[in-house]
């Protein structure tokens, strides 16, 4: 006979990031920093900012797995949650009902949690705007989740197509959300610099009345292009 899981099970204890490498990541765009990791990390383009965001948002993943229609996992990750943690909840992108609203949010909010990750969809968005917790998802629905399990709080989830493990660094703007994997922070930080010249001299170069770039050019103007009748 096979048993019943648990309803919840609950990792507390995982490595999180240098508070230096957090502090050299704030306020740099997602574009930015998916260029120093080969232009990936960013998740679904369907999760996305449902609270106006002043500045990119940056944190400390807090992972759980809330299947479909249930967010008791949810409750445990607040649980485990404190300051300057983002939530992040995977649903298997379930779409037929919320995985939290603004009451939940609001809570996350009073424990110093500074995000929330879902590819599931929200609900109460005025209530949300009012709690001003920097919200990305993948839509809206009024649907209400379950509160029943089972789930899992602190291990490693897929939410839009990107693996998340607790500990890991999150940044999200207008654009979307990029994951930092933990061990990667250093590598990111060291190859900004680079990436931030080249953006402010191409920048530069395009408020001056640059209408191609060199590098189109010379591809233009080589063998590698063949123009045809």
């Amino acid at each position: 006979m096979i048993k019943d899981p648990p309803v919840l099970t609950i990792r507390r204890k995982f490595e999180r990031p240098d508070p230096a490498h957090l502090a050299a990541l704030a306020g740099i765009p997602t574009g930015f920093v998916v260029d120093t990791m080969g232009g990936r990390g960013g998740l679904d383009y369907r999760i996305k900012p449902f609270v106006p965001l002043g500045k990119p948002m940056i944190g400390v993943a807090v992972t759980c797995d809330c299947g479909p229609a249930d967010n008791l996992a949810l409750f445990g990750a607040l649980d485990v949650s404190g300051e300057g943690d983002v939530l992040v909840a995977a649903t298997d992108g379930f779409t037929s009902t919320a995985v939290t609203g603004d009451l939940l949010l609001g809570m996350a909010r009073n424990r110093g949690v500074v995000g929330f990750v879902t590819d599931g969809l929200i609900r109460d968005l005025v209530g949300i705007h009012a709690v001003g917790l920097p919200t990305f998802a993948a839509g809206l629905t009024p649907n209400s989740p379950a509160r029943s399990g089972p789930g899992t709080v602190g291990l490693p989830v897929v939410v839009g197509g990107v693996r998340i493990e607790s500990g890991d660094i999150l940044i999200g703007d207008a654009d979307g959300v990029v994951v930092i994997p933990r061990l990667r922070a250093a590598e990111v930080i060291e190859r900004l610099e680079g990436v931030k010249a080249a953006e402010a001299s191409l920048d530069a170069k395009v408020k001056a009345g640059l209408k191609i770039p060199d590098f189109v050019k010379a591809v233009l103007e080589s063998e590698r292009t063949v123009e045809v009748d």
